[in-house]
Formats: C-alpha cells, structure tokens, sequence
C-alpha cells in the first residue's frame, strides 16, 4: 500500500472520511511474515532483507506473541540519549554481501522495526477491514512488545500532526503520513497521503547520466560548494518525458568536458549497495550551469532523495551555489517520538 505526495496536511472531509495521521518514517519499507516458527522480511522492491537484519529476525522470533504479517520500517538511530536521530547511512550500510560484516554491524548498528499496520493475525486476513480496525489490532497484539519493536504513534489531529511535520524531521524522520481510518488496505494503491518538507536551492550542473534506452539525459548530477572552497556532489535530477531527454544532450554538449582527442571525459560516482551492478559512469560538465531544484531533506553533505527541476538560473554565478543556502534543521530526540 503506497501513498501519493499532497502539498500539505490535509484535513477530514466528504472525499477521505476520517484520517489517522503518523510519522513518516526514513527507513527501509518491510513485511515481517511470522507462522510461528520462520520470520521473513521482504521489501517494497521484493529484494529479500531477512539475512541483513539478524538481530530483528531474532527479535521477532522471541517477542511476537502469534503469528502475524506486519507492515512498517526497518530504522538505525544514532547518538547520545536525549539527541538520538535516524541515520539512513548507517541503515543503508546493513546491506552487506558478507555474512561477518552483517553480524558484526548487526552488534554496532542494531536495526529497530517500527510497526504502522497488522495485515493478518493468527489466521485472520485483515487486508478488507478499515485501517481503524487494523489499527485497533496492531496495538492490541504488541501492546506488551519491547524494544526494538515498535508501534507508530498515531494523532486525529490535524493540528498536532502539522506541529510533527514542522519538529520531527530534527529526529530524522520524513515528513507525515495521513490515512483514511474507513480503508482497506490496498496493495500497490497510492491510498494514503505523504506530506514531506519542500525546499528549494540552486545547484551547479556538473555532469549527466545516459537513459536507461541510450537516447538522452537519464539523470542530470548537481553538486554545492562547500567550506573547502570545492564542489561536491549532492545528487541527481530526472523525471522528464522522452523529448526533453534528447534536447538536454544538445543544450548540454557545449558544457562537456573533453579530452585532447576530442572523447567526452567520463567520471563515477558511489555505488549503490542495492545497485551493484548498475551503471555509476556519468559525463562530465564545466561546471557553469546552475538549475534551481526542489528537495526535501539533506542526509549527511548530500539529498536524500532525487531531487525535482524547477528552471535554470543563467543569473546566478556557480560559485556563489554553496551549502550557506540551505535551511537548517532543529534537532529533535527521536526517543520524543517513539514515546
């Protein structure tokens, strides 16, 4: 069950009913399956998870009280008592090929689930009840269920829910999550409503990926300058139809940085842990070209996620792209939002 991005908080009416409102959280999205004597967790992509988390496996295994298939996220929090927040770098490193290093990150970075809906109890399907009755059962079956297993909190406030929206990204979290109490749950439909932080900046473009198809601008890399005086990268930009792809390659071509003999310079970025085998390779460009961007949060030098195009900025200077632009976040204990 999946949900699709509105502007803001949105409120009860004729069309949605009554709405839960919850923490959106910055995780790996899991189904934890549980007959009573084999856990499994898979994921939104289908890519198995149960080998990477070994201490949840183990958690499950010895806490849940019946079997039961539960939805939620699989989280990492890092820091001291009172100043704890979620780490998606930390979370991203428990995917590991090799089984010493999963056990032993399993010890230094230990995984918590926190659960935000009951799909089955016992031999129950509970997929056709409203969201209220699921939610009723989940609290009931883990009621007496500790650490690291949680339930989301949950608010009918519309009010309290935009004070979350506005505090908890300081935790780490992603945003707000809104549900019609009065709905089913609907495998592979954007049913619900995510609500996550808009912010803009200008970027300098410094280079861009090839479609997936051979034809065009796949992703276009975007880098700030730092304290250092250097720029670095911070992410990617996509999602443009087919035509504009190819007219990218020609309004780009003159930025393309070229070796003697005339060859576009190629560079690489990271490779992703759940990517290995893709193609990290990009073209390179002078870095002369600055684009303002829509994002929503920052993890760590970088954005979180893909961010979206807004124009191009022929009126800025590069230089002057640096991370002093972006907004700040006041940092907020993420044990105030499990409690």
């Amino acid at each position: 069950m999946l949900a699709k991005s509105v502007p803001e908080i949105p409120r009860p009416d004729r069309v949605t009913g009554g709405l839960s409102y919850e923490p959106k959280w910055d995780g790996f999205r899991a189904l934890v399956a549980w007959d009573g004597r084999e856990v499994v967790i898979g994921s939104r992509g289908s890519k198995p998870l149960t080998r990477y988390f070994p201490e949840l496996v183990d958690a499950f295994a010895r806490l849940l009280p019946e079997p039961c298939l539960l939805d939620g996220e699989i989280v990492v929090a890092v820091g001291e008592p009172g100043a704890w927040r979620l780490d998606w770098s930390a979370l991203s490193q428990r995917i590991h090929p090799a089984a010493s290093r999963v056990a032993l990150l399993s010890e230094t970075t230990p995984a918590m689930f926190i659960a935000f809906d009951l799909l089955a109890r016992g031999r129950r399907d509970l997929q056709s009840a409203p969201f209220a009755e699921r939610r009723a059962e989940l609290v009931d079956l883990l009621a007496e269920v500790p650490a690291p297993v949680h339930v989301t909190r949950t608010t009918p406030d519309a009010d309290a829910a935009t004070r979350w929206l506005a505090e908890f990204e300081g935790a780490g979290l992603d945003g707000v999550v809104a549900k019609p109490l009065s709905a089913p749950y609907a495998p592979g439909k954007r049913a619900m409503f995510k609500i996550k932080h808009a912010r803009t900046a200008d970027v300098v473009a410094v280079g861009y990926r090839v479609h997936k198809s051979g034809e065009g601008v796949g992703s276009l890399l975007v880098g700030l300058y730092g304290s250092d005086g250097e720029l670095h990268n911070v992410g990617g930009v996509s999602a443009w139809s087919d035509a504009r792809r190819r007219e990218l390659i020609d309004e780009l071509a003159p930025l393309v940085e070229r070796d003697e003999d005339g060859s576009a310079v190629r560079g690489e970025t990271d490779r992703s842990r759940f990517s290995s085998a893709s193609d990290v390779s990009f073209v390179r460009l002078r870095p002369e070209r600055v684009l303002e961007v829509r994002y929503d949060q920052l993890e760590g030098s970088r954005f979180r996620h893909t961010v979206q195009f807004e124009r191009w900025r022929p009126d800025r200077d590069p230089r002057s792209c640096t991370y002093a632009q972006l907004e700040s976040v006041t940092a907020y204990d993420l044990g105030a939002v499990l409690d």
